[in-house]
């Protein structure tokens, strides 16, 4: 039997994670690379860091406001159809940010940008719930959510190169950026329409004893998994999700914070574009090598508590550290922490959320904790905008984002430790 599972998961592996994982990498380095057009596009356009922080924050409101309605779709259209789609139409969108002119095609590219992306995130995520049981479910979702981080390392020293590409074709440097990185998302799309199976139970290339597994020991889990929420509306409402959704709002904070100033903050160190894009790679890269290991290390102790709470604390530590940093390389170093902290934290927060929500339920609830957590993103790039125009650094709004990863952990540890967790697993959401 041990040589059955083995064979069933490393079919499925490889299947879906270097396809989804590429997926990611597209998504974030299309969300993302504002942060690098930043460096010139601002003075291009006249954008203050204000105008540049509420135009980078307006793709997640769309997000928010799209993607509930966007995981039903999901459900209904099946994950081959729907996700995409949505990776389509985000590469059109992306490529059409190399056309802006000022703040109002600017806030309106963002606004179109975070509606055609909202759903893909915890679409894929439920995506692999139907797939990988739960004793492979946290090292699945490694694989998957270190893409981000990984994007942030290819896309760094790409869109540096890209941006040092001002002039070619007539265009300017972060024009040609933005087109050509849009790219590889509409490729991804049509191969996602070819490759992607909607249920094991469709799975012609696994053999029927294979199958028969997968299909039964994942039934078995939801049989196991008690169902007290019924219907959207109760999901809604449910306090538990909410402050689930709550903490992640602290957490999601930090990765958008580092993901889309990061640039400039590392360009301030009097570096060339080229170099500014390689350096802004290194907290990334230390958070990709930790990602997949730390989500391992969680499955095999069967334990989330500590696997989501020690983490954010060394990120919250390493943020608010960097702030008061007297060297460059210091403060380099203590982003760096605190980037891979932030990373490993949230990879077990989803294994997290995976296992306490109700089967029946888990589509609406994973969407209804992501599109609220990544409201965040409006809210925390914009304020730190304000900040670094008002003040003329960043220390501020990296140490707001500091205390609002405090109480995400304060919260997080009231609830799980609160409710006496059995070996670091919730139950359910509680009527």
């Amino acid at each position: 039997m041990e040589t059955l599972e083995r064979t069933a998961m490393r079919k499925v592996t490889r299947r879906f994670m270097p396809l989804l994982f590429l997926c990611f990498v597209a998504a974030f380095l299309d969300r993302a690379n504002v942060g690098f057009a930043a460096l010139t596009m601002n003075r291009d356009l006249g954008f203050s860091q204000a105008v540049f922080g509420f135009g980078a924050g307006l793709f997640f409101l769309t997000y928010f406001v799209f993607e509930i309605p966007s995981n039903l779709a999901l459900e209904r259209f099946g994950a081959r159809v729907w996700l995409a789609r949505i990776m389509i139409t985000w590469g059109v969108v992306a490529g059409a940010t190399a056309f802006i002119n000022g703040p109002t095609s600017f806030y309106i590219v963002r606004l179109l940008l975070g509606a055609a992306e909202a759903g893909f995130g915890p679409g894929a995520m439920f995506f692999l719930t139907l797939w990988f049981p739960a004793a492979y479910r946290a090292r699945a979702l490694a694989l998957f959510l270190v893409s981000v981080p990984v994007a942030s390392v290819i896309g760094g020293p790409v869109s540096g190169y890209l941006i040092g590409l001002h002039g070619l074709a007539g265009l300017k440097g972060w024009q040609i950026m933005f087109l050509i990185e849009a790219i590889p998302s509409v490729v991804l799309g049509c191969v996602i329409w070819f490759v992607f199976t909607n249920d094991p139970k469709d799975a012609r290339w696994l053999d029927a004893k294979e199958k028969t597994w997968l299909i039964d020991t994942l039934a078995a889990e939801r049989l196991k998994r008690p169902v007290t929420v019924h219907g959207i509306a109760r999901v809604l409402v449910a306090p538990y999700l909410w402050a689930l959704a709550a903490a992640f709002f602290g957490i999601v904070g930090l990765i958008q914070g580092m993901g889309f100033f990061l640039p400039q903050i590392v360009h301030a160190f009097h570096l060339s574009l080229q170099m500014t894009g390689i350096i802004s790679a290194i907290p990334f890269l230390a958070a990709a090598i930790a990602m997949p290991m730390w989500g391992k290390r969680s499955d095999a102790r069967n334990e989330r508590p500590f696997h989501v709470l020690f983490p954010l604390a060394l990120a919250v530590i390493g943020l608010g550290g960097s702030t008061f940093a007297g060297s460059p390389a210091l403060k380099l170093l203590l982003i760096t922490i605190a980037c891979a902290g932030a990373w490993c934290s949230i990879v077990v927060f989803w294994a997290l959320v995976s296992d306490m929500v109700p089967a029946t339920a888990a589509a609406a609830c994973i969407a209804m904790v992501n599109c609220l957590g990544n409201l965040s993103g409006f809210v925390d790039l914009y304020l730190i905008g304000i900040i670094k125009d008002m003040t003329g650094s960043f220390d501020g709004g990296l140490q707001l984002l500091s205390v609002l990863g405090v109480l995400s952990g304060v919260l997080l540890a009231a609830m799980l430790y609160g409710r006496r967790l059995s070996r670091g697993h919730a139950t359910s959401i509680p009527e």
